[in-house]
């Protein structure tokens, strides 16, 4: 017997926030040991075989998958009290492809039908499901050794004989491990006495949740995040000993040394392992054809049916030639199912009015995608390539993206699932990671250090490059991959040598850095099987927050590349929010015009269109609306649909790297000369300027010049994409060839290859170029004719999302088009258009909601508009008068047109409504007054009525309850009128500042609001508020120093000035202040201000009146701001804009003075 060992009991970093072993790690640790199998046991799930599998066949060692079961001594459809709860560990090992299918069912039941806190399996599906695997007595959490260290050793010996007789005698092992604990000692020698009496052989594990024993302390804090606990708390959850590693051979043997066989044992597992894996295979569903017909000839029928639709009944020979070549491919390679099932998802979708996206991704190159309505770009028209869609040498899985309305993606996969089987269709399951900023975070708080220093250390962490972070190590070692990174984290290094306890976060960190957080659902991947999903592949149930458990979605236990590794359907089913917008605004076209707008048809030429598009009014426009793109926009000036597509294509890391977004507006404006590498390309490249920004533009490059296929030159395309320097060796060798066969010569074939190759780093697949600059022309197109109805829908579909509402609005004003509060008489659920303004949305209105919104619409279509509030009582379903849904319509001015003033209002609408409510249900009740029934006429008598107040909020207190409700200032705005004059002295707007890069200093002006106040852990005073002005919002932090200073100033709904440092290394910008200003400012076509100072409690009412009086006496054209202090609090009130005042007059300060005092003028 060889004296090697295999680990069977091996838990990896997909046993989430428990296991620290990661996957390379742990089978390079396997493999250097020279072991020969190694075992994977993750916690309850399959997560990880796929890739387990893979990664240890690469290594040349045995994969054998398993998993520590949940296991329920009972039943696992009980659902007892969690302290009566008999749950344990059961290891269970695939011997087989049959005991793999069965690890799957297992693993699958137990979470569609035993989970309650876990996934538990039971004795019913281990009886059921039992051939093809090994089982193991398990860990000290197992049946077996709870009952033996509750003394109970008949028992034990009765649960070891139960899996016995379950598994089968060569297939039930008892399991033996020592992490030198107690307990070890105390179930040691009772396991080998039950081994002994049932004759079941022993093998020999260790617990391994890390790989080296130097991984413990990095294992410790991984527990402590997942139970919110520090390192430092005795009474954590942690393990007691540093045992729990993958030991080596030598280790393992000279612990059981006492136990014959224990260690040979693990290798007669290794041997009888073998399951396997068949990848590539395509197992497409099959999809029901009608009148028994093929689906090679369904799909022909359609197609020739849609190419009469889209090239009428006498298409071009083109046409024909290239629909027969795509079917010749699609047939060839097996794919008349995939096709029929995406035309299928397409054609239910337009079939209940559900929008469909034109296409995005290389799918827009198929001329049969285009006539079954799968895209709706023309890829003749637009040159659009399929071989870079299917390459008929490459046998891969057709990707067909498809978008739909967002509000509608539930419905597309519930008709999935019915189409082809509840139990055909699931999600796919994604994992989170720990990433680098996050780990020094977690490592920090576990550590138990201050705040500041995890915060300090995450932000010495180099930024995202290109969208990739930078790991932990790589700001230490020096690489090729990460060299931008490393030399940004100087300061990082720097703070490592010299602060012991920033080496201890840090070095923790590196040890958190990558391992898996939890799972999540896809956000587009869906997965269809032929057959039932689990005879492929383990799935679970995603609970979901307020849903129940058994409703929460089915998803795959592996995720998207293994799901693609076993050759299942993989389909991505998008939300896309733009086609929400379209939607809502045709429908508002529609209703408020009378227009039915032909969006998919849209005139590509329309002036208007192209007229916003130039003056870059592209916000809210799709994929246009950045600031840095409507930059490009303007030195661009689109004049065409093909200039658009190209906007899509040349805004992206890449290109603008390149400098190619710069050059194609300078050529197309003629800034700069149009030249060609050669006249030959110049048909190719002519439209987009001499630049190759298109891949499919050096494809076609590749095959005039060299004479490639189109399928060879997509597999150049490839080549150099994924920088496989054999492949491109070899492709410069045939390019140079292929030039010189056609008469241009080595030199020149050469030098164009040096040429293009970094263009595959550039340049960007065209199909998806057009596709998505369609949807960005259509919604141009939209806001440019129809503003109001585009405006609308997007305030409707932000409405959850107060940043992007706000930004909205704020475009709504700078087109002069008036939103207004909600109005119970006037409002809809969402935003709409009423006249020449639009209507805020009942829904979006906080503590009101679409279910009150309804019941308010109903009453009012049912009855009429509401003539007063009483009116409203009487009449709105009982449901609707719930108090806090009151207030909170009336601070948002809901009841403003009926005549009531908001402060009025609240201070008696609960009286008004007890009333109501109570005079109702006795009606409803059948009850009568002492002189007979009373009727809502009487009820509702002006007599009988509790008046309400003619008093209103001061401007201020009523936009700030205004915002409250709404997330917003609607009706008015702290910075309304000063927009120019703010703009003049700040550097940037908060949605610039926004966009900013890491470490910009910039100043930017605008409101305070969401001021917080508190102290460090020294007792230094500092705060946080938002800094909003008429787009958006953005988190200020003042740090001590800087509060010491500037305290002052920092004054809820005061209008300043900040100088600060942009802060970008986090998901959220956020600004450091550095210097805080109060700016004096004039409002547009007034004179300078006049700003008075008064404290509260000396603001009495004959004091205003005074002042009232003296201001009355000196009309003019500034307007006049109250400053109102009280303790650290100062409120700001302007004056009416009816009433301002000629500051300007000499007399005026004295009589002031006279009246407030000294100082009272600044």
């Amino acid at each position: 017997m060889s004296k090697s060992f295999a680990h069977l009991h091996v838990h990896t970093e997909y046993s989430m926030l428990d296991g620290a072993s990661r996957l390379g790690e742990l089978i390079q640790a396997a493999k250097d040991d020279g072991q020969v199998a190694l075992g994977m046991t993750d916690h309850g799930n399959l997560y990880g075989a796929i890739e387990f599998y893979k990664q240890c066949n690469e290594a040349g060692i045995t994969p054998v998958i398993g998993t520590e079961a949940y296991f329920e001594n009972g039943s696992r459809f009980d659902r007892p009290k969690r302290s009566e709860m008999e749950t344990y560990h059961l290891t269970i090992l695939a011997e087989n492809n049959e005991g793999y299918k069965n690890l799957v069912k297992i693993s699958s039941k137990a979470f569609l039908e035993g989970f309650y806190y876990k996934p538990r399996t039971d004795w019913d599906l281990l009886e059921e499901y039992s051939k093809g695997l090994i089982a193991t007595s398990g860990c000290l959490g197992g049946l077996v050794n709870q009952l033996i260290m509750k003394d109970e050793f008949d028992a034990a010996l009765k649960a070891a004989s139960r899996f016995q007789d379950i598994f089968g005698t060569d297939s039930f092992f008892i399991e033996l491990m020592d992490h030198n604990l107690k307990e070890d000692k105390i179930v040691l020698p009772a396991l080998a006495e039950i081994s002994r009496k049932i004759g079941a052989p022993m093998i020999a594990t260790n617990d391994s949740h890390y790989t080296h024993q130097h991984d413990a302390q990095s294992h410790d804090a991984l527990l402590c995040v997942q139970t919110a606990a520090q390192m430092s708390d005795p009474k954590r959850f942690k393990f007691e000993t540093e045992e729990f590693y993958l030991k080596t051979t030598d280790q393992m043997r000279h612990l059981f040394r006492d136990y014959e066989g224990a260690c040979d044992n693990t290798l007669l597992i290794a041997e009888r392992a073998n399951v396997t894996f068949e990848f590539g295979k395509i197992i497409l569903p099959t999809f029901p054809c009608p009148d028994q017909k093929t689906e090679k000839a369904y799909l022909e029928e359609l197609v020739y049916d849609g190419m009469k639709y889209r090239y009428g009944d006498n298409p071009a020979q083109e046409v024909k030639e290239r629909i027969d070549f795509e079917l010749g491919v699609i047939n060839e390679m097996g794919f008349p199912a995939y096709f029929l099932i995406v035309w299928d998802l397409c054609e239910y979708a337009r079939r209940v009015g559900i929008r469909v996206g034109p296409g995005r991704g290389s799918a827009a190159g198929s001329v049969v995608a285009y006539c079954l309505r799968i895209v709706d770009i023309d890829p003749i028209k637009y040159d659009l390539l399929f071989e870079r869609f299917l390459n008929p040498g490459r046998k891969e899985m057709p990707d067909i993206d498809m978008d739909f309305d967002s509000r509608y993606r539930g419905e597309m996969i519930k008709y999935s699932s019915e189409r082809y089987g509840w139990d055909k269709v699931a999600q796919i399951i994604t994992f989170s990671t720990i990433k680098s900023r996050a780990a020094a975070r977690d490592s920090n708080r576990v550590l138990g250090y201050p705040y500041a220093l995890g915060d300090k250390i995450a932000k010495l962490m180099p930024p995202l490059l290109l969208g990739r972070d930078t790991p932990i190590w790589a700001c230490f070692d020096k690489t090729e991959k990460y060299k931008e990174g490393y030399g940004m984290a100087a300061e990082l290094r720097s703070l490592y040598e010299s602060d012991v306890d920033a080496r201890r976060v840090i070095d923790v960190a590196r040890g958190l850095e990558g391992l898996r957080r939890g799972d999540g659902i896809h956000a587009a991947a869906v997965v269809i099987a032929r057959d039932p999903i689990t005879d492929y592949l383990p799935v679970q149930r995603k609970p979901v927050a307020g849903q129940p458990f058994e409703d929460s979605p089915i998803v795959t236990q592996f995720e998207m590349n293994s799901v693609a590794d076993l050759g299942l359907l993989k389909m991505d089913f998008l939300g896309l929010r733009t086609l929400d917008v379209m939607d809502i605004t045709l429908k508002l076209i529609k209703r408020v015009r009378g227009i039915e707008c032909d969006i998919d048809n849209v005139d590509l030429e329309d002036e208007k269109t192209f007229e916003l598009v130039q003056n870059a009014q592209t916000i809210g426009v799709f994929q246009l609306e950045g600031a840095q793109m409507r930059t490009l926009i303007k030195s661009l000036k689109p004049t065409a649909f093909e200039d658009v597509s190209a906007l899509v294509a040349l805004y992206r890391p890449g290109p603008m790297a390149a400098n190619m977004h710069n050059d194609y507006a300078d050529r197309k404006n003629g800034r700069k000369p149009v030249t060609y590498y050669h006249d030959d390309v110049k048909d190719i490249l002519e439209s987009s300027y001499g630049l190759m920004i298109y891949q499919e533009q050096l494809m076609r490059v590749a095959q005039k010049l060299a004479g490639y296929s189109l399928e060879e030159a997509d597999n150049l395309r490839k080549a150099m994409g994924k920088k496989k320097r054999e492949i491109i060796a070899e492709h410069r060798e045939k390019f140079t060839a292929g030039c010189v066969a056609n008469g241009y010569g080595e030199k020149f074939g050469k030098d164009m290859f040096d040429i293009i190759e970094p263009f595959a780093d550039y340049s960007f697949n065209k199909s998806h170029s057009v596709g998505y600059g369609y949807i960005a022309y259509q919604t141009a197109f939209l806001k440019a004719n129809y503003p109001h109805e585009f405006l609308s829908a997007m305030l409707t579909s932000t409405k959850g999302d107060k940043d992007k509402t706000a930004i909205y609005l704020a475009e709504a004003r700078a087109m002069e088009i008036e939103v207004r509060v909600p109005d119970v008489n006037e409002s809809e659920s969402d935003f709409t258009v009423v006249d020449d303004y639009i209507r805020f949305g009942m829904s979006a209105v906080r503590n009101v909601g679409e279910g009150v919104s309804a019941l308010i619409i109903q009453a009012r279509e049912d009855g009429g508009k509401f003539v007063d509030f009483y009116d409203f009582c009487e009449r709105v379903d009982i449901g609707a008068l719930n108090k806090r849904t009151i207030e909170s319509l009336a601070k948002a001015g809901g009841f403003d047109s009926l005549g009531h003033t908001r402060k009025g209002l609240l201070m008696v609408y609960e009286m008004i409504v007890d009333n109501v409510v109570s005079r109702r249900r006795e009606r409803e009740a059948g009850i009568m007054s002492l002189f007979g029934e009373i009727s809502s006429e009487q009820g509702n008598d002006a007599s009988s009525r509790l008046i309400i107040p003619d008093v209103e909020f001061e401007k201020a207190l009523k936009l700030t309850y205004e915002k409250e409700m709404l997330g917003l200032y609607i009706s008015d705005h702290p910075l309304a009128g000063l927009e120019k004059a703010l703009n003049a002295i700040s550097e940037k707007t908060v949605m610039q500042a926004k966009e900013s890069s890491e470490g910009n200093m910039i100043t930017v002006g605008g409101v305070i609001t969401a001021l917080s106040r508190r102290y460090t852990k020294k007792g230094e005073l500092m705060a946080t508020f938002v800094l909003e002005d008429l787009s958006m919002g953005i988190e200020v932090m003042v740090f001590p120093k800087t509060m010491a200073i500037y305290s002052e100033r920092i004054v809820e709904d005061s209008i300043v000035l900040v100088q600060a440092r942009v802060d970008a290394r986090d998901d959220v910008v956020k600004l450091i202040a550095m210097d805080i200003t109060k700016p004096d400012l004039q409002i547009e076509g007034t004179g300078p201000p006049l700003r008075l100072k008064i404290t509260a409690h000396s603001l009495t009412k004959e004091r205003a009146d005074e002042l009232h009086t003296i201001l009355s006496r000196y009309v003019g054209d500034s307007p006049v701001f109250l400053h109102i202090t009280d303790k650290d609090k100062e409120t700001v009130v302007r004056f009416g804009a009816n009433f301002t005042v000629d500051a300007k007059a000499s007399s005026l300060r004295a009589e002031l003075i006279s009246a407030l005092g000294d100082g009272c003028v600044f």
